[in-house]
């Protein structure tokens, strides 16, 4: 069974930084997407970020490019976003997600973790 496990949010200040991680369990995610959306209250939830398992290519939503950054740890099966730089606009909550490829539907996701940017 695919597990996907968030970590790492919480409350920050504008121009703060957080690192979300996801743990993903039940599957070698070799040839899958693995990405992170997140959905702001009152918002649809949106693609923020991808990377390609078979090919490391990365994918950012314009609103993130710059500032963040999303890499993997093959030898522990986990996935971050670093996230630098952070304004209130980003605040929601992020999910990570297994998809067939960056550009492909998502079949897993995650709980979820909270992300409040705030002074």
């Amino acid at each position: 069974q695919v597990q996907l496990v968030e970590s790492g949010g919480g409350l920050v200040r504008p121009g703060g930084s957080l690192r979300l991680s996801c743990a993903i369990s039940g599957v070698t995610p070799d040839y899958y997407g693995i990405g992170w959306f997140r959905q702001a209250p009152g918002k649809e939830r949106e693609g923020v970020s991808c990377i390609d398992s078979s090919s490391d290519n990365t994918f950012y939503d314009d609103s993130v490019k710059g500032r963040f950054t999303i890499s993997r740890d093959n030898a522990r099966n986990t996935v971050y976003l670093q996230m630098n730089n952070l304004t209130p606009e980003d605040t929601g909550d992020y999910y990570c997600v297994l998809r067939w490829g960056c550009g492909g539907a998502v079949f897993s996701l995650g709980q979820g973790t909270q992300v409040t940017v705030s002074s």
